[in-house]
């Protein structure tokens, strides 16, 4: 291109018409032109040769283009002294074709720091890339990725690509993860095990409030979206995957079945443990509770039979202190601890530990109070719960229950608290039996 602006120039002065002052200022003009060309193919031979396929490591263009520079200042001012001003123009317009990508870059950040699209620490997304800002120069963008590597994106690049901030303009940012669940499952039984496994999920936020909607009628499952919040999007995937595990536990809970493909046929050989065995394990299990064994084998099997087997991952609040309730847990299998102060942004304080084999809520069953600590699992834990309705029709066929659990319902009470079980006297112990199953009696409506 230079070369052609030379001759173009020299062909023009052969045969045009004008004043000397400017063929002489032309003529300068036109040697500059094939000097910076003549210095072009220099540093193309020395630094480019043609057997190598790419630019060496030691000369980048930003190398080339300083000593394109160079080379052209030094000849501009030893041959045209004279004309030393005309060579600095021409000068500053090469060093603008030379280095309009670094220039670009300049001002692309330039604009950057102006505009302000994002700071350093916000996570963002440039067009493919996506990372914390870690540094903004006058060059690029250096981004730090969740797999801990730098991605260096030019200015000019940042300038052009659509620019997503996730830590404007507030720092919550909503996520969502899909599930299936089968038809048997109405919505509103789906959503509320949803809710539930949100209301365990450590990283999905309360405020603003997650929601679960019915994306489609799929081929072999109705399939919901269920959309939520976090505070730091660099952890979307750990809350994607604590959220996808609550809602498997609670599904389990609920008897809410993920369905497997209908395209897929799926065999397996396991054992199946019949109906009859599991509530004889069952019963067994109840019968060695201070607070049933009083219950004939009957009574045991009832109880058994109508309770509810329910699963909990760990750290799932099985109750919440303060919450109503009317049901009893049995500790089948795994570990609960009680927390002390634990609330929606609190873990509480842990005070006790109940292992298989024990129980809690028995005053709730009973009496319907609210719960008066909060559990919660240790590990996957299963229990079996035995709600007011079931121990009410046991009580119905046999009203000698009411009489053995409630006495030993208080018994448990009285040892848990020192102070009354020290003063309580025989009577007064039996006036309070009497009138803790006057209470039972109201609550579960029997004569």
């Amino acid at each position: 291109m230079l070369s052609a602006a030379y001759i173009a120039i020299n062909l023009w002065l052969q045969w045009a018409v004008i004043s000397t002052e400017t063929i002489e200022r032309l003529v300068s003009v036109e040697q500059l032109l094939i000097i910076l060309a003549a210095l072009n193919v220099l540093i193309l031979v020395v630094v480019n040769p043609l057997r190598v396929d790419r630019v060496p490591d030691r000369f980048p263009p930003i190398v080339q283009d300083a000593f394109l520079i160079g080379a052209f200042l030094v000849v501009g001012t030893v041959i045209f002294e004279e004309k030393l001003l005309t060579t600095s123009a021409v000068g500053a317009v090469v060093v603008g074709f030379a280095l309009q990508d670094t220039l670009g870059n300049a001002f692309a950040g330039l604009a950057i720091q102006v505009e302000k699209p994002f700071h350093v620490g916000h996570w963002v997304a440039i067009g493919p890339h996506e990372g914390r800002v870690s540094e903004i120069t006058w060059r690029a963008t250096k981004l730090r990725t969740k797999t801990g590597n730098f991605v260096i994106v030019p200015n000019n690049v940042v300038g052009k690509e659509p620019i997503v901030n996730y830590s404007q303009p507030t720092a919550p940012s909503m996520i969502e993860v899909e599930v299936g669940a089968s038809y048997l499952s109405s919505p509103g039984e789906v959503k509320t095990a949803v809710r539930e496994a949100l209301a365990n999920s450590k990283r999905a936020l309360t405020e603003p409030a997650p929601d679960v909607l019915v994306k489609a009628f799929a081929a072999s499952s109705v399939d919901y979206r269920v959309r939520f919040w976090i505070d730091d999007f660099e952890r979307d995937e750990e809350a994607r995957d604590e959220v996808r595990a609550a809602i498997y536990y609670a599904f389990r809970r609920h008897g809410i079945e993920i369905p497997y493909p209908i395209q897929v046929q799926y065999d397996r050989q396991e054992a199946i443990v019949g109906r009859e065995d599991e509530i004889r394990g069952r019963a067994a299990l109840l019968a060695r509770l201070d607070l049933f064994a009083g219950l004939s084998e009957r009574d045991h099997a009832r109880l058994a039979e109508a309770a509810r087997d329910r699963l909990f991952g760990d750290g799932e609040r099985i109750v919440r202190e303060g919450d109503p309730g009317s049901s009893l847990f049995v500790i089948a299998s795994g570990r609960v601890v009680i927390l002390s102060g634990a609330g929606p942004s609190n873990p509480g304080r842990e005070v006790a530990a109940l292992d298989a084999g024990a129980y809690f809520g028995e005053m709730s069953l009973l009496t319907g109070e609210p719960r008066s600590a909060t559990v919660a699992a240790r590990g996957d834990c299963r229990v079996l719960e035995i709600d007011a309705d079931t121990f009410r029709a046991v009580a119905e066929a046999n009203p000698l229950v009411l009489e053995h659990v409630g006495l030993a319902a208080m018994t448990r009470r009285d040892s848990l608290t020192a102070a009354r079980a020290a003063a309580a006297t025989t009577v007064a112990t039996a006036d309070h039996a009497r009138s803790f199953i006057l209470r039972m009696k109201r609550f579960l409506r029997l004569p």
